[in-house]
């Protein structure tokens, strides 16, 4: 782990922006350009205790990015339990929250379609405009990574939820802060933009236990609606104001706010239900 410490340090992502670092020609060729600067030395590619990945080209460190950590394979479904020990710490109805469920992750209602694979919705626009605040043009790559910007390839994944995650994990390798800050995650779909509102202390961990347990993701939910100013008309259900700031600006074209009313008084009348269950 020694070495590690030597490329620690996030270098800036020159060549990452402007699209100048370019593979061997062939399988057998050990040549790479660097802004036009061949070398000779291959790729090496190394993962430090924060998982970043560090491609390095000979001594030089030239691209720095978060990838997920295995996950612990804990993905079991949430019990009343959990929505009444949340709900008791956030001063709310579990109803409140099972509501909110209910319309994030459809008809699945589930935090995973897979171990350690949480629910996500890749947004190629938000992308965009991440990935446009870190300077890098993504017109470089809509031919070697066609999966971000056809969303209609993810078909051939088989499932929804797996195109989807290719079009993740083709946005990780351009860059994996803009990937992260451009999906929604887990049953309550949140932005990885607001990893910090969550209370985690990087986007890395942020990931990690969005993949770890659909209890984790309650508990980020959680501190999300602490920290975003969402819990006082959650508690007031006041449905209009917290569609508003949940959702966005397009909250009430898609009757989210109406939707989640209905949702409450629905599990407020069953207590014991729970979404998907």
């Amino acid at each position: 782990m020694k070495r590690f410490t030597v490329y620690t340090v996030i270098m800036p992502l020159l060549a990452l922006a402007s699209c100048s670092v370019s593979a061997p020609a062939s399988a057998d060729s050990k040549r790479y350009s660097v802004r036009g600067i061949a070398l000779d030395d291959s790729i090496e590619i190394l993962v430090d205790s924060l998982y970043r990945r560090l491609d390095v080209f000979g001594p030089d460190t030239i691209h720095v990015s978060f990838i997920t950590p295995k996950a612990e394979e804990k993905s079991e479904r949430l019990t009343n339990r959990d929505y009444r020990e949340v709900a008791d710490k956030l001063g709310i109805e579990a109803a409140a929250v099972k509501a909110i469920v209910e319309i994030e992750t459809g008809r699945t209602y589930k935090g995973f379609h897979r171990p350690g694979k949480p629910i996500i919705n890749f947004d190629l626009a938000v992308y965009r405009r991440a990935a446009a605040r870190r300077g890098i043009d993504l017109n470089c790559y809509t031919t070697s990574h066609a999966v971000i910007f056809r969303s209609s390839d993810i078909a051939r994944y088989g499932t929804q939820q797996e195109g989807e995650q290719a079009r993740l994990d083709a946005a990780m390798s351009i860059d994996s802060i803009s990937a992260i800050n451009g999906t929604f995650w887990g049953l309550f779909q949140i932005g990885g933009f607001n990893w910090k509102l969550c209370g985690t202390s990087s986007r890395s961990e942020f990931v990690e236990l969005m993949s770890r347990s659909e209890r984790d993701q309650l508990d980020l939910f959680a501190e999300f609606i602490r920290n975003s100013g969402l819990l006082k008309p959650l508690k007031k259900k006041d449905w209009t104001s917290f569609a508003r700031g949940y959702n966005g600006a397009g909250y009430y074209k898609h009757n989210y706010h109406t939707r989640l009313e209905s949702a409450y008084r629905k599990y407020r009348s069953l207590p014991d239900a729970i979404p998907g269950k």
